[in-house]
């Protein structure tokens, strides 16, 4: 039996339950359709150029080619289906709603001609759907994690298949060179290869990386963003280069070799338990990208000025550890967790900017973009979502330089016009003028003064909640 198998968001051969599935009735055809549906912000797209190149290799070193096709996939694999005399086309789930629905319609379309549509469970350790209290989804992530870990028994991956049979060679219709996702001019991604090395191959390096350097000093390391205590493995999940199952199977293993290793093992498969729970708000609530899933956040009195906007994105809010995220993350496409929930207060809280702004940015400039992740959080931040940080808490972001970069080693890497400056100024320099143009640095010119004053600030969002919380929510 020849059967298509449907690369996306799981560029990969280990652990890929549609590939392993395919391999073993026959040959072969993999295909990457570029679909409209699909496509996510531009430095997930340059990611994802250099994870297919990667993907091709793989593939050859199993004589199997890589088909290219660019267009609606509801129109694009039945062609391939007819083209190829395909009996069966195998893909792992997805679970956004506009993927999910496609997915379900493709399956209809496939199964109306007589061919075999079939799809896997292979991008979460849990699928959204078997987790719930009394019929209901879980809306508060300390019970969700409480309960996967009492009654999830997480299914063991597959292994790569050594051998495979190639099924008749289809010519690509498309070339992904030209589709735009690596930058020219300006070439805004010409130093992500010095950070990353995207690939199956560079997933698992980075595991390994992680479990020998960094595992040990995770749980104390992981809000220092100087440190580099984190896995940085959220690209590599990103784009499916490796699945969660395997990496949850990888740190088993570790933990019981060395015992003394389950703390930070266990703190660590919290953060990989906080993208299921991303994943399971997605699935069980669609309109997470866009709508407060607090509905009296919907009343509440965002401002919309281009220009602070343009200063946060810029990293130029006269605030050093909001600058170092926010340069960092221009730079690398990347940025710390910690200085994520910093610089993302920052926005909604001191800015009074609304959150899908802050969402709309990481998701244009993170190497690891996704739907899931990436608004969960931002709703935790800005207080709106269903397992929140609560509104009060607002970050101070001086406090949080002086307690997460005490020594300015993160800061005076991202923000390097302040590096002169000794450690009791960098994190706040406004607070001394005299003393910052000693060493050479006249704030307004070589850095700017703060967009606004934090105490200020954190009272006008205080007082803005409190008037949603006393006002009748309207639903005209």
């Amino acid at each position: 039996m020849t059967s298509i198998v449907l690369f996306r968001n799981d560029l990969r051969l280990d652990d890929h339950p549609a590939f392993a599935h395919a391999v073993a009735r026959g040959p072969v055809l993999p295909v990457f359709v570029s679909d409209p549906i699909d496509e996510r912000g531009a430095a997930y797209q340059w990611w994802q150029r250099q994870s297919l190149h990667k993907l091709e290799a793989r593939l050859a070193n199993l004589a199997l080619p890589l088909i290219y096709r660019r267009g609606n996939s509801l129109e694009l694999v039945p062609e391939l289906v007819a083209e190829s005399g395909a009996e069966a086309v195998l893909w792992n789930r997805r679970y956004a709603k506009g993927q999910r629905d496609n997915d379900a319609r493709l399956k209809e379309v496939l199964r109306e001609r007589g061919v075999q549509a079939e799809s896997f469970a292979g991008d979460t350790l849990c699928e959204p759907w078997r987790l719930l209290r009394d019929g209901a989804p879980y809306k508060v992530f300390s019970p969700f994690w409480k309960r996967f870990l009492r009654d999830i028994a997480v299914d063991a991956p597959f292994a790569q298949p050594q051998q495979a049979q190639a099924a008749a060679r289809l010519p690509s219709s498309a070339d992904p060179d030209s589709w735009g996702w690596e930058p020219k001019a300006p070439d805004w991604a010409s130093r992500f290869l010095e950070h990353w090395q995207p690939g199956e191959e560079g997933a698992i390096a980075r595991l390994e990386g992680f479990i020998t350097d960094n595992l040990a000093k995770y749980a104390e390391g992981r809000d220092y963003p100087a440190a580099e205590k984190v896995s940085r493995l959220s690209p590599h999940l990103a784009h499916g280069e490796i699945s969660p199952r395997r990496i949850w199977q990888r740190l088993q293993e570790v933990a019981a070799a060395q015992p003394d290793l389950r703390r930070p093992i266990d703190k660590f498969l919290a953060e990989l338990g906080w993208r299921e729970f991303s994943w399971h708000l997605l699935y069980h609530f669609p309109e997470l990208p866009h709508t407060p899933l607090r509905a009296e956040f919907a009343q509440f009195p965002w401002s919309n000025d281009a220009a602070l906007r343009a200063a946060w994105q810029h990293g130029q809010t006269g605030y050093p550890i909001v600058d170092a995220g926010m340069r960092e993350l221009w730079q690398t496409g990347y940025i710390h967790n910690r200085v994520r929930m910093i610089v993302g207060s920052f926005l909604v809280k001191d800015l009074l900017l609304p959150w899908q702004q802050g969402a709309a940015w990481f998701w244009d400039t993170l190497v690891d973009a996704c739907p899931a992740n990436n608004n969960a959080s931002w709703q935790w931040v800005a207080g709106c979502g269903t397992d929140a940080a609560p509104y009060f808490r607002v970050f101070n972001p001086v406090l949080q330089a002086q307690k997460f970069d005490g020594d300015g080693r993160y800061q005076r890497r991202w923000v390097p016009e302040l590096a002169a400056l000794p450690d009791h100024l960098l994190s706040a320099p406004w607070s001394d003028p005299e003393q910052v143009q000693t060493k050479g640095i006249k704030l307004g010119q070589d850095y700017p003064l703060p967009l606004v004053d934090h105490h200020l600030a954190r009272e006008r969002a205080l007082a803005a909640f409190a008037a949603i919380k006393t006002e009748p929510v309207n639903n005209a």
